[in-house]
This record gives structure tokens, sequence and C-alpha cells, in this order.
């Protein structure tokens, strides 16, 4: 099954349902298609061949969901990008995947006069506005909306086909292409639906960038099981979104921690009426368990899934609303159609409380690094037989004698922060571009909402003046949102190791001694 088949299943069971209301609008299961079918005639009509990149720069909007699926119809690999990602990144994904089109709107940060050149590969950008611009290679998607359709044949393309490329933070610095197929997200889309048991009565509510695989994920569960998505741009306004829930009558609502220390700090969840409410999903961080006790008082006729999962899989565990109060730090168990076990240093089993690597097998599993042949070695290796591929995760855990599991920390130092991968080596690097920083090193530091916090050692030169307004401006100027430190502390010297590198051991010692 194609990523696209449910979706294009339930255009003919529901044509005039609402599939995605979005600030700008809604569209049905029909109208949506058509705009699909639209994207996908232009692409193949203008030059896009199966397995070709397609990069999405949109925030959360009717376009982007047109999109993806149009990409999809197309043959096409879509590959989102966070629409806070600055330019010299966005190049890097679009040169790196090399991406054939690009769907933005004129807002982002495009350096329009430059683009074509600065990559080479790219033959054509569809856009909501020319903005002043003018170029033949560069279309609007208002007008290709409104173009008849014609009955030019699509590619066909297998379940094994890739479908997305889902760029995470790598530890050299440079985002890493994670390879999802068709078959890997139908899986891990199924599974999840199995579990939080969705049905075409479900109404969606999605604050989370389809940028980040958590909310991408919304869009595609709904669009298979017949539901529809509320969408919005992002979490500002907590009351807006309550407001929301309530008027829209929705029943799933998926947050991670900062999300829902938001709400709790700017709304009287108590007065309102949440009875439409089915469940509420977490990931990227543990909840605190006074979360959990609030998340129950405020939506008692909800059922609140705790999860664990990464780029590279998708999803690994959740743990069953019912046993949320008697293991609340527990992510829980594999979901269906996966494996979950520990290895220690030895690659063998452990026994139930010791600490060792969480390895995962299945159909959900990536099938490597974009053009990362040695990183993918590294991760993807064998299990117990020839033909079995299994993901190491890079993260800790433990399991408890029923076999529920507990996250303990990361085994390298990618931060995970607000449940996006944050590359210290990516912030050290723009942190080293302020004149007048001499020495910088970044680590994660534990933070009840983010899971970690994003902390910045900062050694300056001598004639330095610099303050730490100064040093977050930079940042915020240059990189997404979620990768500007939380905490800027000025040394006057950084720790060394023998060989003469910053030890952020010692600093991440330093720390913990300190919390």
């Amino acid at each position: 099954m194609l990523l696209h088949d449910m979706f294009i299943r339930n255009v003919g069971r529901f044509p005039e349902k609402i599939a995605v209301k979005a600030t700008e609008g809604t569209l049905s299961y029909k109208q949506l298609y058509q705009r699909a079918q639209q994207i996908a005639q232009f692409l193949v009509r203008h030059g896009l061949k199966k397995g070709d990149r397609v990069v999405l720069y949109m925030d959360n909007s009717l376009d982007v969901c047109s999109g993806i699926y149009g990409v999809l119809m197309a043959g096409g690999v879509f590959v989102l990008v966070n629409p806070t990602t600055k330019y010299a990144k966005l190049r890097f994904i679009l040169r790196d995947s090399g991406a054939r089109f690009m769907l933005t709107q004129s807002q982002r940060s495009v350096d329009w006069r430059n683009i074509f050149s600065d990559v080479h590969s790219l033959l054509g950008v569809l856009v909501d506005i020319r903005n002043g611009y003018s170029d033949q290679r560069l279309h609007l998607l208002s007008e290709l909306y409104l173009a008849p359709l014609s009955e030019a044949p699509l590619p066909e393309i297998i379940d094994v086909d890739l479908a997305a490329l889902i760029y995470t933070s790598g530890s050299n610095g440079n985002p890493k292409g994670v390879m999802m197929t068709h078959h890997n997200m139908v899986s891990a889309g199924e599974s999840i639906i199995t579990y939080l048991e969705n049905t075409p009565s479900d109404i969606v509510l999605n604050a989370l960038p389809l940028s980040f695989d958590y909310g991408l994920y919304q869009l595609l569960m709904c669009m298979t099981f017949g539901g529809t998505l509320i969408l919005e741009k992002d979490f500002v306004y907590p009351a807006a979104i309550v407001q929301q829930i309530i008027k829209e009558k929705v029943t799933g609502f998926p947050g991670v921690p900062t999300v829902f220390a938001l709400l709790f700090k700017w709304v009287a969840l108590r007065n309102y009426d949440f009875s439409t409410l089915r469940y509420i999903t977490n990931t990227g961080a543990a909840l605190p368990e006074e979360f959990i006790r609030e998340l129950r008082s405020s939506f008692p006729k909800a059922r609140i899934f705790s999860m664990y999962g990464l780029t590279e899989c998708k999803r690994v565990a959740f743990l069953p609303p019912e046993e949320i109060d008697c293991k609340p730090n527990s992510v829980g168990q594999a979901m269906p159609n996966c494996e979950a076990y520990i290895l220690g240093e030895n690659n063998q089993p452990v026994a139930p409380g010791e600490i060792g690597e969480l390895m995962v097998h299945g159909s959900n599993v990536m099938q490597g690094y974009w053009n990362l042949p040695e990183e993918t070695a590294k991760v993807l290796v064998r299990g117990n037989h020839p033909y079995e591929k299994v993901l190491r995760t890079g993260d800790l855990f433990r399991m408890d004698e029923e076999g529920y599991l507990y996250f303990v920390a990361r085994k390298d130092d990618i931060i995970k922060s607000r449940g996006e991968k944050v590359s210290p080596k990516e912030i050290e690097n723009v942190l080293y571009q302020l004149k007048g920083i001499e020495e910088a090193a970044v680590i994660g530091v534990a933070d009840e909402i983010l899971g970690q916090a994003i902390k910045a050692f900062i050694k300056l030169a001598a004639s330095a003046e610099l303050r730490e307004r100064d040093v977050i401006r930079h940042c915020s100027q240059r990189m997404e949102n979620y990768y500007v430190p939380k905490y800027i502390e000025f040394v006057s010297e950084l720790p060394k190791s023998e060989n003469g590198k910053i030890d952020k051991k010692k600093l991440i010692a330093q720390e913990t001694a300190n919390a």
C-alpha cells in the first residue's frame, strides 16, 4: 500500500467531508485531491521523475497539505523544511537532497536573486506570491490551482520506493536526511492508528509544525482513517487553541510538554467543557507527574497516551492510558508491529533494571541516511538473524520486570529539546561566526518542560564586550527558534581533555552536580 492510497480511497468515501481546516480556509477531501492532482501533473509536466526530491518550505497551511500529496502522486519524494529555517541551512538541504522543485511562501527566508544559481538541481519553484521577483522558473500556486486537470499519466510507484526525506540534526553539524519508504510510513501510521483507535469521526487539532514528524503524521493519519485535521500555524495563543478545541468538537490533541506548560500557564482550563476530547498524546520528552495530574483534571474524559519515538523509525512505544498512574515515568512497551529491546555494551540483552541501548526492529525503521553510508552503517545493524535490520537508537533505556521501558539519557551529545533533535555542533558553528567569541561549547541541561534546554558556555576574546542579548540575537537571526540557547554562561576558561579538546563531559558533570 502506498502512503496516499487510503487518502484517495477516502476521497471516494467522503468527497464533501472537510479534510483539512486551516487559518486560510478549508478543503474537502475532493478539493484536497484536486489540488494535489494539479500539483502532481504540473511537476511531471515540468520534468519531475520518479524518485526526484521536492522541498516544501512552508508553514502549516492548506498549500503544504496539497503539496505533500501532490509530490507523492507524482512519484516524488517530499522534503519538509521547518518554516523558521534560515537560508544557509535551506540551501544545504536543497543541495544535499538534489531537489528538483521547491514549494514555498513569499515570506520565507529565500534568496530569490540567487536561488537557482545556488542550487543547480532546481528546475522550478512554486510560490504563493511573486513578491516583486520574476523568473520563468517561478510559478504561482494560485494560477496552478485554476488550471484544468489533464489526463497525463503519472509514474507507477511501489511501496518500497522512497516517500520522504526527513532531515534531522547530525553530530557533525549538518542535518542528515532520514530515508522513509511508503511501506515504512504506512506501517508506522497504521500502528499508531491501531492503538489510538482512530475512526472517521475523529477530529484532530494540530499546532505542531508539519516539518516535525510528530506533526506530519497527524495529517497522514487523518487522511488515512478519514478524519478531519484542524491545522494551526503554531501555539502562540493558547486561549485560541482552547476555543478551537471546543468550537470544532476536537477529539484528538497531540502535544509536547512545552505546549501543555503554556496551556497551564495562560488558560484556566477547568473553566471549559472539553467533553468531546477523546485522547491526548505526548512525545518528545516524558510528561512530569504534575502535568499528568493537571491534564487529567482539566480534560477528565480524555485518555492520555505517553509515547516515545525518533525520526529514524517514527514511533517505538506507547504507554496505555490505564497504566499512566502506576508507571508515570515509563514510555510503555513496543507499539503494534514493532519490536524493542535493550542491549548492553557486550551487545547482549540486559537484565531488568539494567541500563543499555534501545534497539528497534520493524517495518517502521528507516532505510538509512541520504548519501551517508558510513553513518547508516553505524545505526542499522544486523539483528539476531541474517535477514534482520535493527536500528541502534543511541538512547539509553532500562526495562522493568513487566517489560515497560524507561528513558535514561542520550548516548551521544545530540540534545533533544521540545521533541526536536538539536546538534550542539551546529549551534557552536553559528556561535563562532560572532566576532568576539574565542571558544564555545553547547550542552543539554535537564528541563522539566523542554526535556533538555540548550546551554552555551562562551569564552570571549580579550577585547570583546559581548552580552547575553547579543548572543541570543545572533543565534535567532541564523537558526530555528528551538536551536537558540535558553542559557548563556560566560566563562574565563573551558575544561579541556588531554588532547586539548573541550571536555563536555566535565561541563555536563558540573551542571548535574549543581542541579
